[in-house]
């Protein structure tokens, strides 16, 4: 064999430091053409299979499927192209990323369910890809991972055979056992290992909070008018928050940075996180190029966004950018909500429901008011207590006279 060089772990995104490495698609000795397979590595956001650029043959595999290793470690060698071991060559290996949606539920993930047909089924996010693209059931599939876990090599192997083939046919190996009891230690999947890491790492943020509240009866009225006419997209309270946000981020660019590795990087992009819920868990993507952008343009695109992550099909630059993630639970009757930071960002909103309170007007006389608690979590880094209140007063104004938003940016009065 010829001399080998290094496959390493590659860095997925600015502030990615590790990876799992979810899955082998190849094993030592097999020859490997530009395009294949090699590796496939998840995050809480992706599943991403590397591929070939070259042809080679696989020499030795160095990190288990499972483990996780830091950006830049060598998980295997080869005959292709890359870092000669031994050499001074400084080259890296070259390496196609394909972005794949975490399709499996987190729930799917935890209990050690078989794989048979009448029972749900744990299979890796990249393998429920494969079978989604071949057409199989994966209840017909005997998985050859832990405790039944279906990859992908089971279903590129029962893809080679006919749909009528027994069950057994498609097994590696034979089935896991069915539990007796759900109350059995299993080890976490990788989606949601990579997620306990980022909410360990979340507080280790200095979070500090100021709440509020904002009177929200004209911007009733206003979305009420504007979702009457015909044609517009229709506006929920969300759009008008984003767009609220945008405007605070756009009025105080020094709100719009996050921390990285002792360093302030400042965007000149406004981006918005938005927390959405889905069938396997909380997840964070990213609107885009919010500066300038109408009511209309938010709805468009944050339904398009939300659509995209909850039916698995969201990309890897959906998940990243942004110094603020907005986190609206206002549907879950809940008066204020303290949310945690997603890192690397440097901000989040919390917004609860919406209460009808009773307030004195002008000469004492009880009023009906429509109020939404709204709680700011700032990294302290960053952030001191009277520029983060500045900003969410900035938005608290924009909220309470909303048809600035219909506008172009006009200067903050608080």
């Amino acid at each position: 064999m010829s001399e080998l060089n290094d496959l390493l772990m590659p860095k997925l995104g600015l502030t990615m430091t590790e990876g799992l490495l979810a899955e082998w698609s190849v094993a030592s000795g097999d020859s490997v053409k530009a395009g294949d397979a090699l590796f496939i590595v998840e995050t809480d956001k992706v599943a991403n299979e590397i591929l070939a650029d070259a042809d080679g043959v696989m020499g030795e595999i160095l990190v288990q499927a499972g483990d996780t290793v830091p950006v830049g470690a060598v998980v295997a060698r080869w005959t292709g192209p890359g870092q000669g071991i031994g050499s001074n060559s400084s080259a890296v290996v070259a390496l196609t990323i394909q972005s794949a949606p975490l399709a499996a539920e987190v729930q799917e993930d935890i209990l050690p369910y078989t794989a048979v047909v009448g029972a749900r089924v744990v299979a890796t996010p990249f393998a429920r890809r494969l079978a989604r693209e071949h057409g199989i059931d994966l209840g017909l599939i005997a998985g050859s991972g832990p405790s039944g876990r279906i990859k992908a090599a089971d279903v590129r192997f029962a893809s080679k055979t006919t749909s009528s083939a027994p069950v057994e046919q498609y097994s590696h190996q034979h089935s896991a056992p069915v539990p007796t009891s759900v109350a059995q230690s299993q080890p976490a999947s990788g989606l949601v290992q990579a997620m306990a890491r980022r909410m360990t790492e979340a507080k280790q943020v200095p979070h500090f909070y100021l709440s509020a509240e904002a009177e929200i009866s004209e911007l009733l009225l206003l979305r009420e008018r504007l979702n009457a006419e015909e044609g517009g997209a229709k506006l929920t309270l969300n759009h008008f928050i984003i767009a609220a946000v945008a405007r605070a981020l756009e009025g105080m660019p020094q709100q719009n940075c996050i921390w990285s590795d002792g360093h302030v990087v400042q965007f000149s992009g406004i981006d918005i996180g938005l927390a959405v819920s889905t069938d396997r868990g909380l997840m964070a993507p990213v609107l885009h190029d919010l500066a300038g952008c109408s009511l209309d343009g938010i709805a468009v695109r944050s339904g398009e966004l939300i659509a995209r992550v909850r039916e698995g099909k969201g990309l890897r630059e959906d998940m990243s950018g942004g110094a603020i993630t907005i986190s609206n639970a206002g549907m879950f009757n809940v008066t204020y909500m303290t949310p945690i930071i997603n890192p690397p960002q440097s901000a989040i909103l919390g917004v609860g429901s919406i209460r009808e309170v009773f307030r004195p007007d002008a000469d004492g006389a009880p009023t009906l008011k429509r109020e939404m608690g709204l709680v700011l979590a700032a990294d302290h880094r960053l952030h001191d207590g009277v520029s983060a209140l500045k900003f969410l007063n900035y938005v608290i104004d924009l909220l309470q006279a909303p048809y600035r938003l219909l506008r172009s940016n006009t200067a903050f009065k608080g």
